[in-house]
């Protein structure tokens, strides 16, 4: 039987406050989401001045980039680039700001981020990626 690594509690709570610090370094008011490898929503930060609507759409790009097993700028860059026909994948967040969280090869979760510019949302999820992973 094979066994795996998964997202602890303190874990997700590292993420979203190194990701939260990196956004306030820079006054981006965004939304931070975890999820588990199957795309589960483990925790939701919404910083002060966020849009509500960025609470769902960092949550569908953490679920898209935790399924995907790839950051959700692949698969903007792929729409695009003329794959339109992706667009029907039965995925939702398909937009830069996804990012998994992978571990010793596997994914293991994955981080969104909505509220700022493409790359910026990048940044921050990779901030937060980066608290657990080093």
């Amino acid at each position: 039987m094979q066994t795996k690594a998964i997202l602890a509690q303190s874990d997700v709570i590292n993420v979203l406050d190194a990701a939260q610090k990196e956004a306030d370094s820079n006054n981006w008011p965004v939304t931070i989401a975890v999820t588990d490898d199957g795309g589960h929503l483990l925790a939701l930060r919404r910083l002060d001045g966020a849009a509500p609507f960025s609470a769902e759409v960092a949550t569908h790009k953490a679920r898209s980039a935790a399924l995907g097993r790839k950051e959700t700028q692949v698969f903007e860059e792929m729409i695009n680039g003329g794959r339109t026909a992706f667009v029907t994948a039965p995925l939702q967040g398909l937009l830069s700001g996804g990012v998994p969280i992978t571990v010793d090869g596997h994914v293991v979760g994955a981080v969104g981020i909505s509220g700022v510019k493409p790359d910026q949302d990048v940044q921050v999820a990779k901030a937060g990626v980066a608290a657990i992973t080093g």
